[in-house]
C-alpha cells in the first residue's frame, strides 16, 4: 500500500496556481512532438507541414480530451455549473477525446494538403503511447482517474485536501499506475516495430488496436460512470475504436497485394 502526500499546487501567484498535473500533461505533450519530429523526418514528411499538423493536432486533441471528460462527468460534477467545464486548470482530461480529436483534426489536415494520412498517423504512433503513459503520473500525483476502493495487494491513499480523491485516507485501485506500465509496453514494442516496411498506416493501427483492448480490460479497475449496457464512456469508444481498427488493418495489409487487372 502507498500513500501520496503531495499537494497538486507546486507553486502560487495570488489566485494563479501551477499545478503538477498541467506541468506534466505539457511535459507528455512535448514528449510526443520530439518523438514524432524525429520519424517524421525519418518518414521525409517536411518540416512545415510537421508543425502545422503538429499544432492543429494538439490544439484539437486537448479539445477534445476536456469535451470527452465534461460529458462523462456532466451530471455530477459540472451540470449545476456549466462554467466548470471551462475550468481546465482543475484537471480532467479524457484520454480518448484527445485521440479522437487528434486524429480528426490529422485527417482534415491531411487531406487539404493532400499528404498521406497512414503516414503521418504512423509518424505520430509511438510518442503518443508513450505521452499517455507519462500522463497518467499527472493522475498518480494528484488522485485522478483511481479506481474503487481496494482492500490491497496494492493501493493508493491521499492525504493532501487537493487530491482530487472522493475521500482522503482511503486506499483506491490504481488504476493510472496499471495503464502507465501497459502503455510503456505498447511503446517498446511500437517502436520496434516502426522500421518495418508496413504499409502506411498500419503501425497506428496496431496501436489503436492494442489500445483499445488495453482501455477496455483495464476499465474495469477503474471508477468510470457506466454509460449504458453496463460499460462506461471509455469501453464503448474502445470497442468503436477496435471495430472500425481491425478491418482497415485487414485492408491496409492486403492493399499493396492486389494487382490492376489489364485494361
Amino acid at each position: 500500500m502507498i500513500t501520496i502526500g503531495i499537494d497538486p499546487v507546486i507553486f502560487s501567484f495570488g489566485h494563479f496556481g501551477v499545478r503538477w498535473y498541467g506541468v506534466i500533461v505539457a511535459a507528455a505533450i512535448a514528449i510526443a512532438a520530439g518523438i514524432a519530429w524525429r520519424e517524421a523526418k525519418r518518414k521525409g514528411v517536411r518540416s512545415e507541414d510537421f508543425l502545422d499538423a503538429l499544432t492543429w493536432s494538439t490544439l484539437a486533441g486537448l479539445a477534445g480530451a476536456r469535451l470527452f471528460h465534461v460529458i462523462d462527468h456532466w451530471t455530477h460534477e459540472y451540470a449545476a455549473n456549466p462554467i466548470r467545464a471551462l475550468f481546465v486548470w482543475e484537471g480532467g482530461l479524457a484520454i480518448w477525446g484527445a485521440v479522437v480529436g487528434g486524429s480528426l483534426a490529422l485527417a482534415f489536415f491531411a487531406r487539404r494538403r493532400g499528404l498521406s494520412l497512414g503516414r503521418l498517423a504512423d509518424v505520430a504512433a509511438p510518442g503518443l503511447v508513450l505521452a499517455q503513459g507519462v500522463g497518467r503520473l499527472a493522475c498518480l500525483i494528484t488522485g485522478d482517474a483511481m479506481g474503487p476502493p481496494t482492500d490491497g495487494p496494492l493501493g493508493i491513499a491521499y492525504t493532501h485536501p487537493g487530491a482530487m480523491v472522493p475521500e482522503l485516507g482511503v486506499y483506491y485501485t490504481p488504476m493510472p499506475l496499471y495503464e502507465l506500465i501497459v502503455n510503456l509496453g505498447l511503446f517498446v514494442l511500437l517502436w520496434r516495430l516502426r522500421r518495418r516496411r508496413w504499409p502506411d498506416g498500419l503501425l497506428f493501427l496496431t496501436y489503436l488496436t492494442l489500445y483499445s483492448l488495453e482501455r477496455f480490460l483495464l476499465s474495469y479497475a477503474s471508477a468510470y460512470q457506466v454509460v449504458a449496457l453496463g460499460l462506461t464512456q471509455s469501453q464503448i469508444v474502445s470497442l468503436l475504436a477496435l471495430t472500425a481498427a481491425l478491418p482497415l488493418a485487414v485492408w491496409a495489409i492486403r492493399r499493396p497485394k492486389r494487382r490492376r487487372r489489364p485494361a
